[in-house]
C-alpha cells in the first residue's frame, strides 16, 4: 500500500513585531516604510499622557490622555506594557489594541522603547520578534537628537541621557540591525520580518 505524504501549511497565530532603538535612530522611519509595504502588518497605536505636538492626531499617532486616566487603566491591568519614562510622563500598549489587529487577522507592529519592547518579549516569547535599530555610534545619535530641534536644552539633555543607556539594551532582543544607511538597514528589517512571518509547514505520513 502506498503512503500518502501530506504537507500542512502552519500559520503564524497572533504574532507580534517589535522595533526598537534609543531615539534618534532610526526606528520609526523604518517602521513607517514597512506599513507602506506589508499590508499583513498592523501599527499598534501606542497610550502617552505627554502633549500632543502640532499635526498629530489622537487615535492615529497616540491615544492621549491624562495621567489620571493612565494611571487607573495601569490598576485595572490594560496594558501589555507601559513605562514611566519621564516623571508623569506615561506610555503604554493597551491589550484592546493588539486585540484590534488581531481580529483583522495582521499581525501587531509596534514602535515603542526598549523597556517596553523588553517586557512584551518576556510576555509573548517566540510568538513576539524583537529587533533593535542601532545607530552608527552614540556621537551619531546625539547629533540626529540635536539636529531634530524638537527639544528645549533641558529635555534634550534628558532624551540624550536616557538615548545613551538604552543603548545599553541591544544585546537582549533577537536581532540587532544597524542604520548606518537607511535603504541597507530597511531591507535587512524587511527581511527578518519575512523570514519569521513565513508560515510553517509540517510533513505528516
Amino acid at each position: 500500500m502506498a503512503v500518502i505524504k501530506v504537507t500542512r501549511v502552519l500559520i503564524p497565530p497572533r504574532k507580534l513585531i517589535v522595533i526598537t532603538a534609543p531615539s534618534g535612530a532610526g526606528k520609526s522611519s523604518i517602521v513607517k516604510k514597512l506599513l507602506q509595504q506589508q499590508p499583513e502588518l498592523s501599527f499598534s497605536i501606542s497610550c502617552t499622557t505627554r502633549e500632543k505636538r502640532p499635526g498629530e492626531t489622537d487615535g492615529v499617532h497616540y491615544y492621549f490622555m491624562t495621567v489620571e486616566e493612565f494611571k487607573k487603566k495601569i490598576a485595572a491591568n490594560e496594558f501589555a506594557e507601559y513605562e514611566e519614562v519621564y516623571p508623569n510622563r506615561f506610555y503604554g500598549t493597551l491589550r484592546s489594541e493588539m486585540e484590534r489587529v488581531w481580529r483583522e487577522r495582521k499581525v501587531v507592529l509596534f514602535d515603542i522603547d526598549v523597556k517596553g519592547a523588553v517586557n512584551l518579549k518576556k510576555e509573548f516569547g517566540e510568538d513576539c520578534l524583537t529587533i533593535f535599530i542601532s545607530p552608527p555610534s552614540k556621537e551619531s545619535l546625539i547629533n540626529r537628537l540635536k539636529n531634530r530641534g524638537t527639544e528645549d536644552t533641558k529635555s534634550l539633555k534628558e532624551r540624550i541621557k536616557r538615548s545613551e543607556q538604552e543603548l545599553e539594551f541591544a544585546d537582549k532582543f533577537d536581532k540587532i540591525v544597524l542604520n548606518k544607511d537607511f535603504d541597507t538597514a530597511y531591507m535587512r528589517v524587511k527581511n527578518l520580518v519575512i523570514s519569521y512571518l513565513k508560515p510553517k509547514t509540517e510533513h505528516i505520513l
